[in-house]
């Protein structure tokens, strides 16, 4: 019991400060915002603040927050699966393929983004998408009479800033569950007659879920509040319930309806999540 009193307490001492930070910096920000979301005014700078309910119920009278809602989702979405498309085979390759120099070659190519500024890195982008820039000046090298593309302040050009900026959590998070695959599985699974496409579908892809699902979670809900990006790069266009609630908190100062959007996108969130838990919980049993 002694011994077992002191791993307590020495697993005390090692998690405490960690934890004890996080819940101070996250969840009394988030209690203090869930407070103001049932207030018809922020209360500050001397202003009485009485308790309400019209922030939430705003959201379901105007189908402009739906829209919004539905175009953050689709938007989140289409950036995890092609972060999934370009991510997995990446990490694959330095996983299984790559090794010496040329591997930490790459992985300096993935971490790069993570050492710029991402307000310069998204700024970068527009200077490439541009008419003009520096994407049709390269396509008309190729074809001189090529029309301009027109990408930027428009949808493919948030996703693809968006994709860059997160590419690289998934493809760390898939690595990390790739390069766990012991390869006397994949040599079995050779030697008893699996072609490379049963390899990939039946061997690969489910070892590695645990990374892929990571590194889902660590890009669609962030994606889904993002204001920057569609800010900078879908100008007009680019309107999302994260641009809206980012205006609320520093344009209109409107935080109780900054907050009350913001807890309504987390609810959402954390419903899709509970709905596809059952099923990815029986996909990962049955590794």
């Amino acid at each position: 019991m002694k011994a077992a009193a002191r791993r307590r307490l020495a697993l005390g001492f090692l998690l405490g400060p960690a934890y004890g930070w996080l819940a101070l910096t996250v969840l009394l920000p988030l209690a203090a915002m869930f407070y103001f979301s049932f207030l018809t005014v922020a209360p500050v700078g001397g202003r009485i603040a009485e308790p309400t309910l019209r922030h939430y119920a705003a959201f379901f009278d105007k189908g402009f927050y739906q829209t919004l809602t539905w175009r953050s989702l689709k938007l989140g979405f289409d950036v995890t699966v092609l972060c999934i498309l370009l991510g997995f085979p990446a990490a694959l390759a330095l996983a299984k393929y790559v090794s010496g120099r040329w591997r930490e070659a790459l992985f300096l190519l993935v971490v790069l983004p993570f050492w710029s500024n991402a307000l310069v890195r998204t700024f970068s982008w527009t200077t490439v998408l541009r008419d003009d820039g520096f994407l049709d000046r390269a396509i008309r090298v190729l074809w001189p009479d090529a029309e301009p593309l027109g990408l930027l302040f428009s949808y493919p050009a948030i996703v693809i800033g968006l994709v860059h900026a997160y590419l690289p959590y998934m493809i760390l998070t898939c690595y990390i569950s790739l390069q766990a695959i012991d390869d006397s599985l994949i040599e079995a699974a050779r030697s008893l007659g699996a072609s490379s496409l049963q390899l990939f579908l039946r061997v690969v892809v489910p070892l590695s879920l645990p990374g892929i699902l990571g590194g889902v979670l660590l890009i669609f809900v962030p994606v889904i509040g993002s204001f920057m990006e569609p800010r900078i790069l879908g100008g007009r266009t680019g309107i999302m319930l994260g641009t809206v609630i980012e205006d609320q908190f520093t344009a209109v100062f409107n935080w109780p309806l900054g907050a009350a959007l913001s807890f309504i996108m987390l609810g959402i969130v954390l419903v899709i999540f509970a709905l596809a838990t059952p099923l990815l919980r029986r996909r990962l049993s049955g590794i």
